[in-house]
């Protein structure tokens, strides 16, 4: 018996899910969309192409899921089930499934030509945490390419975001490469070490990730064609980083791809400076006043990463906590906002539909000393949020009041609004109520992170 797509899909997955169009197809494995029919929610299925007709090949395909399981990071695609289909119990058929990000793979996404420099930073933030993260449980990635990088799709000019997938070549960190991990990578991407046939450690994702993002702002590979023409050139000589690269850029974008292990930046550092240069660059441009300094901007980015809230699904508690402000304050619109870069995510909302908004204009906590509540009685008289488009179209918000979603260490990663379509004057038992239930928000994503760290303790 087979699915719908012949015997690539197992049959027993149409039990709950609805497969839709082919993602992408390797060697090892085919990714489907699907719809999850028992949680109403898009999905990403990853099919293993042939059955394991061994005993290493199913603990080789099971341990895939198993490493996927114990990560627990936004720059890292979440395994949300996994299973095994043993339609032919001789030849059991292992499947995971995945959250969906909707977008391209950088591969496809660099056909449009480079992204700007700015953004390559933001991408090796991101995804230099999200492999440090990896090492960190004591594996490597050892496939690090523009294809294994999801990027979603987003605001053209808003901050990139990308994830790292396909762990099928993961290995224990300081393993020797003699079963085929060596030369099993993307020809362009591999390490000196990984051609070498090597020990590989974290410095060899290091040097991968290093080549991607040159070609993210670049446009070219390094070392393009096949392995006959690739390794030879990435043995004798490193990759060339163009002049036109930023100064601080190409500093480090050379310390990732340092010809010895040794001599390489290590992630959590690169990551660092990716993010530093990033906020310097904001502080610089947006002007902003002494209590936002470009450290302390990347300490509360630090922190809302920390609760892992930005690309992830909301809690249904926070549902009922805007709906208990438009109850309490008798507003028709209750939202609760966390504030990224250059976007605010709205993870719950009362009376407005919208997932992100640009920040301009909006009311932010950033800046403020304390998490005391303040109110805006006419939005269209107050110069700092008139221009919010949330004031200017519909649903033309006049008056608001917010609450900070201040945490433990004193970092406001967000607020909690309660808005109005009329201007009005907002009463201190008003904003206290408001006060009180941002808390309320605030231990809920404790809680979680409690609970993810108690599942996972190197997260």
């Amino acid at each position: 018996m087979t699915g719908p797509f012949g015997n690539d899909v197992p049959a027993s997955l149409s039990q709950r899910y609805v497969i839709g169009r082919r993602l992408g197809q390797g060697g090892m494995a085919t990714v489907y969309q699907a719809t999850d029919q028992v949680l109403r929610r898009q999905v990403a299925i990853k099919v293993f192409t042939a059955r394991a007709d061994s005993v290493e090949e199913l603990r080789r395909q099971e341990a895939e899921a198993k490493l996927v399981a114990s990560l627990n990071h936004y720059a890292i695609t979440t395994l949300l089930d996994a299973g095994v289909d043993t339609t032919d119990p001789q030849r059991p058929q292992v499947y995971l499934v995945m959250e969906y990000v909707p977008g391209t793979d950088l591969r496809q996404r660099l056909r449009e030509g480079p992204l700007p420099w700015t953004q390559v930073c933001w991408l090796g933030h991101d995804l230099g945490e999200g492999l440090h993260a990896l090492h960190e449980i004591g594996f490597l990635h050892l496939d690090v390419k523009p294809a294994n990088v999801l990027v979603a799709s987003r605001h053209a000019d808003a901050r990139l975001r990308g994830k790292l997938a396909d762990f099928g070549f993961a290995a224990l960190a300081g393993s020797r490469a003699t079963d085929g991990y060596s030369m099993s990578g993307t020809a362009a991407y591999l390490s000196p070490e990984q051609a070498e046939g090597a020990t590989t450690t974290t410095a060899s994702d290091v040097y991968s990730l290093g080549l991607v993002l040159l070609e993210a702002g670049t446009g070219r590979p390094a070392f393009p064609g096949r392995i006959p023409q690739a390794v030879p050139a990435l043995l004798r000589d490193g990759p060339a980083v163009p002049d036109a690269v930023p100064e601080g850029i190409s500093g480090i974008l050379r310390g990732m791809t340092a010809r010895h292990p040794a001599d390489r930046i290590p992630l959590a550092d690169a990551a660092a400076r990716f993010q530093d240069l990033n906020i310097d660059e904001l502080v610089r441009r947006r002007r902003v006043g002494p209590p936002l300094s470009a450290t302390h901007e990347a300490q509360r980015l630090a922190a809302v990463r920390r609760y892992n809230v930005l690309d992830t699904p909301p809690e249904p508690s926070y549902d009922r906590v805007t709906r208990l402000v438009s109850r309490t304050l008798r507003v028709p619109i209750a939202a609760i906002g966390i504030f990224d870069v250059d976007r605010v995510w709205v993870k719950s909302r009362h009376g407005v539909d919208v997932e992100e908004l640009d920040s301009t204009g909006i009311a932010s906590p950033v800046g403020k000393p304390d998490d005391t509540p303040w109110a805006v009685p006419d939005a269209l008289l107050d110069p700092d949020v008139r221009r919010s488009p949330l004031v200017t179209h519909p649903p033309h918000v006049r008056s608001f009041a917010a609450a900070p979603l201040m945490t433990h260490d004193g970092f406001p990663i967000g607020a909690l609004y309660a808005a109005d379509l009329v201007p009005r004057h907002y009463t201190e038992g008003e904003l206290a109520s408001l006060h009180d239930l941002a808390g309320i928000v605030m231990n809920e994503m404790e809680l979680r992170l409690a609970s993810r760290r108690a599942l996972f303790p190197t997260t």
